[in-house]
């Protein structure tokens, strides 16, 4: 199957995890997980990025909302 790539915000982002919660578990925790692994991972790098050029999460609002676990 083909992949797709989305920009989408954080907010937008656990908008549409809210809205899988909505559904019946067994039917969406797979897909839940892999929005999960690849938000943490982007952000990760992104405040890795952000500290390398000397900026904090803190400054760049990072880490204040997180994604939920479902």
């Amino acid at each position: 199957m083909k992949d797709l790539v989305f920009k989408i915000s954080v907010d937008e982002t656990n908008l549409i995890l809210e809205g899988l919660g909505l559904l019946p578990f067994a039917r969406v925790y797979a897909l839940v997980e892999k929005i999960q692994k690849q938000a943490s991972e982007q952000l990760k790098a992104g405040v890795q990025a952000d500290a390398a050029a000397g900026l904090s999460a803190a400054h760049m609002g990072i880490g204040a909302k997180e994604i939920p676990n479902g």
